[in-house]
C-alpha cells in the first residue's frame, strides 16, 4: 500500500558525489581561469608588442600562451571524468532502490508503464548531469568575476556588462515561462503515446487477427499528433528565444567594441582594451546564454527528478527485517478484504477461514467472484485493505521476501516465463541446482518434453515463451511453483491448458506436494482437480458464500441436502 515516506533518497545520493561536482566546480575555476589568458594574450600584443616591436616579448608571450591553453585541455578533461564518475556512481547507488520502489508501484498500483518510467527517468538525469546545462551552472560564478575585469578597463564596459547579463537572464526567465507547461505536457502525451503503442505491439496477434490494426494505429497517431504538437509549439517558443538570445550576444559584443572604439578614440582606454573587453563580455554572456539553449534539458531533469522522488517516497525500500524461522505452513486469513490496485471497490470483503500445514483446500465460484484478488492477498501480493493474513503466526506482509519466496509456490490463472532457460525458469532464477531442477521437472511431468527441446534444460525462452505451446508453458509454470519443496502451494487455474494427460501428471504432482507437508489451495472452474482437497470454499461477489467439507459443499451446490459449515480449521 501506498506510504509516503520522508526518506529523501535522491538528496543522499547527491549528497553522495557532492565531492565530485566540488571538485567540478574547482576545475571549472581553473579553466574558465585560463581562459582569460587568449584575451590578456591579445591585449598585450596590441598594447605592448605592435607599439614596441619587441619579438622577445611575442615569443614569450607565445609560449605563455601556449603553456596555459594545453593545461586547460587537462581541466576540462579531468572535470568530464569527475561528472561521468559522479553520474556512474550515482546511478548504482540509486538502481536497486529505484527497481524495488518500482516493482512496488507496479504491484501496488498495476500502473505498469508509470511504474517502468521510473528507470527511465533515472538514466536521462544520470545523463543531464554531464550536459551543457550543468556545465553552464559550474561556468555561471565566473560572470561577476569577468564583470570585475571589465570594470578595471572602463566602468562603461562593466555597466554595459551588467545591462546585458540581466537581459540575458531575463530571456532565460521568459524562456522558462513560455515553454515549461507545454514541454512538460508533450512530455505527459508522449509517454501516453508510447506506453499505448508498447502495449499494443505486444498483442499483436488479437490486433492482427481480429482486423483491429488500422483502428489501433489511427488511436496511436491521435496520442503522437498530440504529443508532436505540444512539442512543436514549446521548441519553436525556446528556439525563437535561444535565437534571439544568441542575436542579442552578438549584438552586445558588437555594441561593445563600438563603446571600446569611442573610449580609444578619446584616450580612455588602449586599443588593446578595446579588443578585450569584447571578448570579455563574450565569456561572461556564454555561461547565461548556454542555459537559455539548454533549457529544455532543464525542464525535463525538473519533470525527471519528480518523478522519481515521487516514486521513492511512496514506496520506500523495506527496511531489514528480523529473520523468521522456516515456515511449516500454517496459514489463518481473518476479516480480509482487498481493493484492487487502482480500484476504489474491495474484490475480497471480510473472508476469513484457517488452514493447518499440510491441509488443501479449494476454491471456485464465478468469474469476479473475488477468487484471485484473494489468493494474490495470502500470498502478500496484493496489500490488505483490512484484516491480515498470517503465515505461522506472522503477518505475510512483514516477512522478509526473499527469505519466504523459496517457501511459496505460486503458478498465476495468467503464465509468465521469463527471457533465459528453462532451467533458469524453473530455478526461479536462483543459482543453478541440476538435481531440484530436474527433480521439479519429473515432479511436474516435463522431463521427457524438455529433453526432447533443441537444447534441452539450455533451451532459451523469452516472456512469451518461444515455441512452447499453452500446456507447455503452464506445467513449467507448475515445476517452477513446485521448486526446492515450498511449505505453501497457491495454484489459480493450474489446468485451463493442459490435456488429460497433464492433468494426471498435475494431480500427481500436488499429491506428492502434500504428502510432503505442504499446504496447497486451489483455485479452479475444473472440478476434476477437486479430488485432491479435503476443504471447499465458494466464493461469491467477494465473499465465502459456501464452505466445509468437500463432498458436502458439492452437494449443496448440486442442491442434495447436506450441513455445509463454514471452513472448519484443522487441529
Amino acid at each position: 500500500m501506498k506510504n509516503i515516506s520522508n526518506d529523501k533518497t535522491l538528496i543522499k545520493a547527491f549528497k553522495s558525489v557532492r565531492a565530485y561536482f566540488l571538485y567540478g566546480t574547482l576545475f571549472s575555476a581553473a579553466l574558465n581561469l585560463l581562459m582569460i589568458s587568449p584575451i590578456l594574450y591579445m591585449l598585450l600584443v596590441y598594447d605592448r608588442v605592435v607599439s614596441s616591436g619587441s619579438m622577445e616579448t611575442l615569443t614569450m608571450l607565445s609560449v605563455l600562451l601556449l603553456l596555459l591553453l594545453s593545461s586547460s585541455g587537462g581541466f576540462d578533461w579531468a572535470r568530464t571524468k569527475l561528472l561521468v564518475a559522479a553520474n556512474v556512481r550515482t546511478e548504482k547507488d540509486l538502481r536497486v532502490k529505484v527497481s524495488k520502489s518500482a516493482f512496488r508501484h507496479a504491484l501496488y498500483t498495476g500502473n505498469y508503464n508509470q511504474a517502468s518510467q521510473a528507470m527511465s527517468d533515472l538514466i536521462n538525469l544520470r545523463q543531464f548531469v554531464t550536459g551543457n546545462g550543468v556545465i553552464a551552472l559550474m561556468d555561471a560564478p565566473w560572470v561577476p568575476i569577468y564583470i570585475g575585469v571589465m570594470f578595471v578597463f572602463h566602468p562603461a564596459f562593466g555597466i554595459s556588462a551588467i545591462i546585458a547579463a540581466i537581459i540575458m537572464v531575463l530571456l532565460a526567465v521568459v524562456t522558462q515561462k513560455s515553454t515549461s507547461e507545454r514541454m512538460a505536457n508533450a512530455n505527459s502525451f508522449s509517454r501516453t503515446a508510447q506506453a499505448s503503442f508498447g502495449s499494443n505491439l505486444r498483442n499483436t496477434e488479437v490486433i492482427h487477427g481480429m482486423g483491429m490494426s488500422a483502428n489501433i494505429q489511427d488511436r496511436d497517431e491521435l496520442l503522437f499528433d498530440k504529443a508532436s504538437s505540444e512539442q512543436a509549439h514549446a521548441s519553436i517558443a525556446a528556439g525563437r528565444l535561444a535565437a534571439l538570445s544568441k542575436s542579442f550576444r552578438q549584438l552586445s559584443q558588437s555594441a561593445l567594441l563600438g563603446l571600446g572604439a569611442y573610449l580609444a578614440v578619446n584616450g580612455q582606454i588602449s586599443p588593446g582594451m578595446m579588443i578585450a573587453g569584447s571578448l570579455l563580455l563574450g565569456r561572461a554572456l556564454a555561461p547565461i546564454d548556454m542555459m537559455v539553449g539548454s533549457w529544455k534539458s532543464f525542464i525535463d531533469a525538473k519533470g525527471q527528478y519528480e518523478r522519481l522522488d515521487g516514486v521513492l517516497r511512496a514506496y520506500p525500500e523495506d527496511l531489514d527485517r528480523l529473520k523468521l524461522p522456516a515456515p511449516e505452513g500454517r496459514l489463518v486469513i481473518n476479516d480480509l478484504v482487498v481493493v484492487p490496485p487502482g480500484s476504489d471497490a474491495p474484490s475480497v470483503k471480510g473472508v476469513t477461514f484457517a488452514l493447518n500445514a499440510g491441509g488443501a483446500v479449494g476454491i471456485i465460484g464465478p468469474s469476479a467472484a473475488g477468487k484471485t484478488s484473494l489468493a494474490r492477498a495470502i500470498l502478500g501480493v496484493w496489500p490488505a485493505a483490512r484484516g491480515i493474513v498470517r503465515l505461522d503466526g506472522a503477518d505475510i506482509n512483514k516477512w522478509d521476501r526473499n527469505d519466504l519466496g523459496p517457501y511459496l509456490g505460486y503458478l498465476p490463472q495468467d503464465i509468465e516465463l521469463f527471457s533465459g532457460s528453462i532451467a533458469e525458469n524453473i530455478c526461479r532464477f536462483s543459482k543453478i541446482d541440476s538435481d531440484k531442477i530436474i527433480e521439479a521437472a519429473k515432479t511436474a511431468g516435463i522431463h521427457n518434453m524438455i529433453l526432447g527441446l533443441p537444447e534441452g534444460y539450455d533451451t532459451l525462452i523469452n516472456s512469451t515463451a518461444g515455441a512452447l505451446s499453452a500446456g507447455q508453458r503452464q506445467r513449467v509454470g507448475l515445476a517452477r511453483a513446485i521448486y526446492g519443496g515450498p511449505k505453501v502451494i497457491i495454484l489459480d487455474e493450474p489446468n485451463s491448458n493442459l490435456d488429460d494427460q497433464g492433468e494426471n501428471y498435475l494431480l500427481a504432482a500436488l499429491r506428492e506436494m502434500q504428502g510432503s507437508g505442504c499446504t496447497i489451495i486451489v483455485i479452479t472452474h475444473r472440478t476434476s482437480i477437486l479430488s485432491l482437497v479435503d476443504h471447499l470454499i465458494v466464493m461469491k461477489n467477494g465473499v465465502i458464500d459456501k464452505s466445509g467439507p468437500r463432498d458436502d459443499v458439492l452437494k449443496a451446490i448440486s442442491g442434495k441436502n447436506s450441513n455445509v459449515t463454514k471452513l472448519p480449521s484443522k487441529t
